[in-house]
C-alpha cells in the first residue's frame, strides 16, 4: 500500500513546490522588474505622498471635484458585527450590489440618485454610468458622457470657463485599447489631479 501512495505523495510536495512556491515568487519577481509601478498597484503620488490608486475610484463630494461612479462596496458596522454598512470604494470588500433590474431598491436608488445629480448638475438626461454602480464598486473610470455632464458644475464651482474645464476632459479620455478593446473613459482621480494643476 506504501508502494501505491508513495507517489501521490511525491507527486503532491512537487506540485505544491511548484505552484505554492516557485511560480508566484518568480511572477512577483518578473512583474517587480518589467512592471513596477503596477505591480506596487498603480500609485499615484503628490508631494512624495500616496493620494491614491489609478486603479480604485474615491469618493470624491466637493462642487469642486469631477464625482466618479456609486460605490456599492461596504464593512461590518462598528456597533453590529452581523450588519454592514456602506463604505464607497472599500477595496477590502469589492462588490456590487447584487439587486436585479426587477429590484425596488435599485429603482429607488437610481431614481433618488438621478434627481440628485440633476439638482446639481443640469436637467439634461444623466449618463447610465453615473447612476450604475460598476461589478467591484470599485471603478476608477466614468465615460466622457458622465465628465462632460458635471462640466457646468465644476466650472462654476472653480470660477473657471466651462470650455477650459470641457478642454480638461478631452484631454483626460483614454481612448479604447489598441483602438478595438473597452469603452472610451475618463480617470476620475487624473481629472480632479489636472483640475487641481490648472487652478494653480
Amino acid at each position: 500500500m506504501l508502494k501505491e501512495i508513495r507517489p501521490a505523495i511525491v507527486v503532491l510536495v512537487i506540485l505544491t513546490a511548484i505552484t505554492g512556491l516557485i511560480y508566484p515568487l518568480a511572477m512577483t519577481g518578473l512583474a517587480g522588474a518589467l512592471f513596477p509601478a503596477q505591480a506596487q498597484g498603480s500609485l499615484i503620488v503628490k508631494n512624495g505622498q500616496v493620494i491614491g490608486s489609478s486603479l480604485i475610484g474615491q469618493p470624491f463630494t466637493d462642487e469642486k471635484y469631477f464625482h466618479g461612479r456609486p460605490s456599492a462596496t461596504s464593512t461590518a458596522d462598528p456597533n453590529d458585527s452581523t450588519k454592514t454598512i456602506p463604505a464607497p470604494y472599500n477595496a477590502a470588500n469589492s462588490s456590487g450590489s447584487n439587486l436585479g433590474p426587477t429590484s425596488q431598491a435599485l429603482n429607488d436608488r437610481v431614481k433618488a440618485d438621478v434627481e440628485k445629480l440633476q439638482a446639481e448638475n443640469s436637467s439634461t438626461p444623466v449618463p447610465a454610468d453615473l447612476v450604475t454602480t460598476s461589478g467591484s464598486g470599485l471603478d476608477p473610470d466614468i465615460s466622457p458622457d458622465g465628465a462632460l455632464f458635471q462640466v457646468p458644475r465644476v466650472a462654476k464651482a472653480r470660477n473657471m470657463s466651462e470650455d477650459a474645464v470641457r478642454k480638461l476632459v478631452n484631454d483626460n479620455i483614454q481612448e479604447r485599447f489598441a483602438g478595438l478593446l473597452g469603452e472610451p473613459r475618463v480617470n476620475v482621480l487624473a481629472l480632479n489631479m489636472a483640475l487641481d494643476q490648472k487652478a494653480k
